[in-house]
């Protein structure tokens, strides 16, 4: 169980030292804030979205390391995804880092790094910060926060 929590950890600290899709996304027709106060995440993820597929995300901002790997991960896992794809995912990935164990048909695939988070309660609103920030994106793009 170990060497799991290790390529877990490497896998994290991978995203963090070099996120994908961190910058400005060409086309981006969806944006929106989010923001950590209890550890000054602060995040915009942006998505080009035609006939309700998620066509590429990518965000910027600054965060913690969960915070910035999460949304390295996350922008990987949407990409040709539907908004009803999205809503599953994160209640997926919500479930995982909330308790540990993921849905047993659940397609977090990579995202699934984030299982021990479960034991750092006060890192939950790290991890999932950036997914409450994409679906305000699709739904309209107010601005989130973990208060």
């Amino acid at each position: 169980m170990s060497e799991l929590r290790e390529l877990y950890q490497s896998v994290i600290l991978d995203h963090n030292k070099s996120p994908r899709n961190r910058g400005e996304l060409a086309g981006a027709n969806r944006r929106a804030e989010g923001h950590n106060p209890l550890c000054g995440d602060h995040v915009i993820v942006m998505a080009r979205v035609a006939r309700d597929q998620i066509e590429a995300a990518a965000f910027d901002g600054r965060g913690c390391a969960i915070s910035t790997a999460s949304a390295s991960l996350m922008t990987e896992a949407v990409r040709g995804r539907s908004a009803a794809d999205l809503k599953q995912l994160f209640e997926d990935f919500h479930q995982l880092v909330t308790t540990g164990v993921a849905r047993e048909d659940s397609e977090l695939g990579k995202l699934e790094v984030f299982a021990g988070v479960h034991e750092f309660p006060l890192r939950v609103k790290c991890a999932t910060l950036c997914w409450h920030a994409l679906r305000a994106a699709l739904e309209g793009g107010e601005p989130v926060s973990t208060e």
